[in-house]
């Protein structure tokens, strides 16, 4: 019996086709499979700055996450050599001196690094539309496109699970709930690590995602 993919299936089918043709490292391609069933990679980036178009990765840190598991002994940790120095406030935040990024990876080389080791598993974290971006404007050269895995924010998966919770009165007001990442962590009683370090976050954000989905009965 034959199956007709639908309108949506067969767009998706074809955009895949499309952006692996035009992928300007083919090595790259392994981006496009299915993803391995019931795993994820948990990202975080320090930055010198909070704006995306002329601001600068510096450190990188990444976990895979298997089932309900965090699996720590497959982490990615990257310092990353930016081009014009790293501000003395951006220090007072990350704690990374200049002399402890000089000796870093080029920024091509740790995007090359942190797509091997993403495969072609969804991302997760925190505020992750800020890294994304930050990624997506260092990997663009290298690929004429961005990342192309599937991306989960914490946050919003946050917001369903208190939404959820709340009386279909209390819903309908256009709840105003707090999604701050100390809150977060308190409400669903998980360790905090210190802030501000790459791999730490994204561990905290492991932990985060791994919790509210087992909230969610996933």
């Amino acid at each position: 019996m034959l199956s007709v993919l639908s309108p949506q299936h067969w767009w998706g089918a074809l955009k895949r086709e499309w952006l692996i043709y035009h992928l300007g490292l083919p090595e790259f391609r392994f981006m496009f499979d299915a993803p391995p069933p019931n795993e994820w990679v948990s990202l975080d980036c320090e930055t010198t700055g909070l704006n995306v178009g002329t601001d600068e990765i510096i450190s990188i840190g990444a976990v895979r996450i298997v089932g309900n598991r965090i699996m720590t002994s497959e982490r990615l940790e990257l310092l990353v050599r930016p081009e014009r120095g790293v501000s003395a406030d951006s220090v007072r935040i990350h704690r990374l001196r200049e002399q402890d990024v000089a000796q870093g990876l080029p920024l091509d080389e740790a995007m090359k690094q942190l797509m091997r080791f993403i495969g072609s598993r969804p991302l997760v974290g925190y505020f992750l539309e800020f890294d994304v971006a930050m990624l997506n404007r260092a990997i663009w050269p290298l690929l004429g496109q961005g990342l192309p895995q599937t991306k989960i924010e914490v946050s919003g998966l946050y917001y369903e699970h208190k939404f959820r919770q709340m009386l279909p009165y209390e819903q309908q007001t256009n709840p105003d709930i707090d999604l701050r990442f100390a809150t977060l962590m308190a409400d669903l009683k998980l360790p905090v690590r210190d802030a501000h370090d790459a791999l730490n976050d994204a561990v905290m954000a492991a932990m985060a995602f791994i919790k509210l989905r087992q909230l969610r009965g996933d």
